[in-house]
């Protein structure tokens, strides 16, 4: 599991400092809620006065590892304190016997005879029932051959975009069209695009119809020109990063112990973000930087950062090695970190041994 450097100041915590913010920290990831420093004084294990053990959580406070979400209330552990806590003290849990073999069986029965999507889905499904948080997948599609492409008017200005690969994955989507856009000229961009794609992985036909569009500009007016661009643009996703599709399961585990209405927001706010598709290549990006598994806790991920969720990541790849996707788990910041890292860590382990 890939670490952060850890505060030099918060290593030098005295042992019963370390002691009483581990206990609040288990405690807001068991039940949600703020501890207060009477409550405290009974958990541990030494005699110590609700009076010392408010002192500790002050100098705590001080050092931005804990916070008051109310006035007099107990406290909680900030998006620091959760760092420090999963770098400095958390402890992995080691997943049973019988949920490895869990997990082989299902990704390996979802994989047999089912094309990529689908063991991916039933792989993100799995996450998600074991973890109760929401499983999520991403995958690369640059990769993918190109069967067919076709726009089909809906309104004046929106066509849906079909795009059929190889393989038989089929992929849908709306597009904008420009103001007197006729169903020939959709027509028109379709057939263009069908005699020059197929076959042709995408990366492949970006090559191609650059190279072809120089040389047949005058062919096509400039209209049916912005459609081609715009048709190709659907699948391969922007200039700037690879294609990329993404599978959640499991929202309504989300649901689960929200009782305030700013949870409330923060999860509208969330599921706004897992409908974004612009930045979905991010994942890709955090599964590739270091190795094995990543936790991202609150605005550490700028994908998420609105809704404070945490996630926790690990990246899949293909017989040659290279990370093709991603797959993990999202949910709020008191995830069962010690439990979710090495479920996501062997999922990921079995989908890359699957795609060898």
């Amino acid at each position: 599991m890939t670490k952060a450097l850890i505060d030099p100041a918060l290593q030098s915590l005295d042992m019963r400092s370390r002691d009483i913010f581990r206990r609040i920290v288990e405690s807001y990831l068991r039940d949600g809620e703020p501890v207060g420093s009477r409550n405290l004084s009974r958990m541990l294990p030494s005699s110590l006065s609700p009076a010392t053990v408010r002192n500790v959580m002050s100098d705590l406070e001080q050092l931005g590892l804990i916070y008051a979400p109310h006035v007099s209330a107990g406290r909680l552990p900030t998006q620091q304190g959760l760092r420090f806590f999963v770098d400095a003290f958390m402890e992995l849990g080691d997943l049973s016997e019988e949920e490895r073999r869990v997990i082989e069986a299902q990704v390996k029965a979802s994989g047999s005879g089912a094309t990529l999507e689908q063991m991916l889905t039933e792989a993100s499904q799995m996450l998600s029932g074991m973890s109760r948080g929401a499983g999520l997948v991403v995958t690369a599609t640059n990769e993918v051959a190109l069967k067919h492409i076709e726009f089909i008017p809906l309104e004046p200005t929106r066509a849906l975009v079909v795009l059929v690969s190889q393989n038989g994955d089929v992929e849908n989507r709306v597009v904008d069209l420009p103001a007197g856009t006729t169903a020939s000229q959709l027509h028109e961009a379709s057939n263009f695009l069908n005699a020059h794609i197929r076959g042709r992985t995408l990366a492949e036909a970006r090559t191609e119809l650059s190279r072809i569009q120089e040389e047949t500009r005058t062919a096509l007016d400039a209209l049916s020109q912005g459609l081609v661009e715009k048709g190709l643009a659907v699948w391969a996703g922007n200039e700037s990063g690879l294609p990329a599709r993404l599978i959640v399961r499991g929202r309504a585990n989300l649901l689960e112990n929200i009782t305030a209405q700013a949870d409330l927001e923060l999860l509208r706010r969330l599921f706004e973000d897992l409908e974004t598709q612009d930045g979905l290549i991010q994942l890709l990006g955090l599964a590739e930087q270091g190795s094995g598994v990543r936790i991202f806790i609150g605005s550490e991920n700028k994908l998420f950062s609105l809704s404070g969720s945490s996630l926790v990541v690990a990246p899949y790849r293909d017989k040659d090695a290279r990370v093709i996707g991603a797959l993990g788990v999202i949910g709020p910041t008191r995830l069962n970190y010690a439990r979710i890292v090495p479920m996501v860590d062997y999922t990921a382990q079995i989908v890359s041994r699957m795609l060898r």
